[in-house]
């Protein structure tokens, strides 16, 4: 009979609380309905687990055993496991760590090198090498790292380009099929805890990630059918990004993604980001009940900059604290990816019972769509209600400067609204929302620029002192303010220029 598949095995492992098994080099029985999961212990291969002592060999050893079997379970009993080499994962392996048990990364500068990428220019150093990591596959299939201990790059992972000898990530997986990390913690990771490109049916229960003295948590690049559950990531640079580049050699598609119930934080950067690596079209995603407490450039950001056509994507029950750009849409011309990219499209997104605190002036929220057929498109508001700073003058309510091929929001100038910026944007509608800020501002509430169809239904903006209006359309054909007011009940003041109204469905 065949053996248990490893997906299956893992479920029943479980079952049978095989975190408690025997330290014993398992010997795979005949598969029934009911066996389950071989369990191999690296202490049985030679571990020593006392923190000093190079446990790589014995975790390979342990790997190859269980893949020979015919897939099982590489046990980590309670202890610290100095992983001085890159560690080689194989098809149908689940790692499971113990509680008390902890992986910890190595100073000896003996890791793999990173392998050579003709692709390199298209994608910044750390996506585009693989091998040089304390975990490494390719090509894998129905692999995971579960239980309740630790992986910790104990400060010795590289957070820019690294030499040789020297790994940058944590967890580095390329074209893998059916990956599963639950319940563990990884801590201290590099450039990145997790760096995955290419795979697809990803699944994430309780995982950890702290790398909030390194940089990325966990980046998945050009992957499809993926579930993530209950996720706790602390980053300094982005916590949970989704992108798309051409490291592989090609430009491939993202999608069918689900992310519940998480909390997420970036000290320096984007706590739920889309981009800048932007190659393939990303489709089908939907965040539901996430808490962001910090992010210095965007909580919930969505850059388009390398050609790639981002849509049906939704955000839900969504808190954010701390930010400096609460929600931002660019759409940029920096077209860094294999086979001459055009210019991308952000279209069909929403953002239902969404609050949000922004912590500079300078970074409003924004949709900025490049010009001609690459507006965004088809962006609604309901029950999103923002808080920013506030705190500047009145000022020209001109378009601000933009650097194309920069997708962070320091990108855009200064925004001439306090609240909502839109620059060419088509079909934007805000239902039931509001904008205000925590001290007194000179600019408008919203500033709408270049585009058409935008719709204000129940929009309630406070009003600044010396502010010249509440809302300025300028060039957009079809807007309509239904119900709106300020926080005092007063109707919206409303500038236009070169603009056409039209409330009708």
């Amino acid at each position: 009979m065949k053996r248990l598949a490893a997906g299956a095995a893992l479920a029943l492992a479980a079952v049978f609380g095989l975190s408690q098994v025997p330290q014993a080099a398992a010997t795979p029985a005949r598969d029934t309905a009911t066996t389950a999961a071989p369990v191999f212990s690296v202490m049985d291969y030679g571990a020593k687990a006392d923190g000093s002592s190079n446990d790589s060999a014995a975790i390979d050893k342990a790997i190859t055993a269980a893949n020979a079997a015919g897939g099982g379970i590489v046990r980590f009993p309670s202890g610290q496991y100095k992983s001085k080499n890159t560690v080689h994962l194989k098809s149908e392996v689940t790692l499971q760590l113990d509680s008390g048990a902890t992986i910890l990364g190595s100073s000896a500068d003996t890791y793999d090198k990173p392998e050579s990428n003709p692709n390199d220019d298209y994608q910044d150093y750390g996506h585009s090498h693989f091998h040089n990591a304390m975990f490494y596959g390719d090509k894998l299939t129905n692999i995971g790292f579960t239980g309740s201990g630790t992986i910790d790059g104990a400060g010795n992972l590289i957070t820019g380009n690294p030499d040789s000898g020297e790994a940058d990530k944590i967890i580095s997986l390329t074209r893998c099929d059916g990956l599963t990390l639950d319940g563990i913690t990884l801590r201290r990771g590099g450039h990145f805890a997790a760096l995955i490109n290419g795979c697809k049916n990803v699944t994430s229960d309780h995982l950890t990630i702290d790398t909030a003295s390194d940089r990325d948590g966990w980046n998945i690049i050009s992957t499809t059918n993926v579930t993530i559950t209950h996720a706790d990531i602390a980053a300094n640079d982005d916590a949970l990004a989704f992108k798309s580049d051409y490291a592989l050699g090609a430009k491939l598609s993202n999608g069918h993604v689900k992310v519940t119930d998480s909390q997420l934080s970036a000290k320096c950067c984007n706590a739920l980001m889309f981009g800048s690596e932007t190659c393939g079209d990303f489709s089908d995603y939907d965040f539901q009940g996430i808490t962001i407490t910090g992010a210095d450039k965007s909580g919930l950001g969505m850059v388009s900059m390398d050609g790639a056509n981002i849509s049906d994507v939704h955000y839900r029950d969504i808190t954010m604290t701390n930010v400096h750009s609460p929600i931002m849409q660019k759409i940029g011309t920096r077209k860094r990816c294999g086979g001459n990219p055009g210019v991308g499209h952000i279209s069909d997104i929403t953002y239902d019972n969404i609050t949000g605190t922004g912590n500079t002036p300078s970074f409003s929220p924004t949709l900025w769509g490049e010009s001609g057929g690459n507006h965004i498109s088809g962006v609604t508001f309901d029950n999103v209600n923002l808080t920013v700073p506030g705190g500047n003058g009145t000022m020209s309510t001109g378009v601000p400067s933009n650097d194309a091929n920069d997708y962070n929001p320091k990108s855009i100038g200064t925004r001439p609204a306090f609240g909502w910026y839109l620059h060419n944007a088509d079909h934007i509608t805000f239902n039931d929302s509001s904008v205000r800020f925590a001290k007194n501002d000179g600019r408008p509430a919203v500033v709408a620029n270049s585009g058409s169809a935008l719709r204000l239904n129940h929009f309630t903006a406070q009003r600044g002192s010396d502010s010249p209006a509440d809302v300025v359309v300028q060039n957009v054909s079809g807007y309509c303010l239904a119900d709106s007011a300020n926080t005092s009940g007063g109707a919206l003041r409303v500038s236009t220029s070169g603009s056409s109204e039209n409330c009708s469905s």
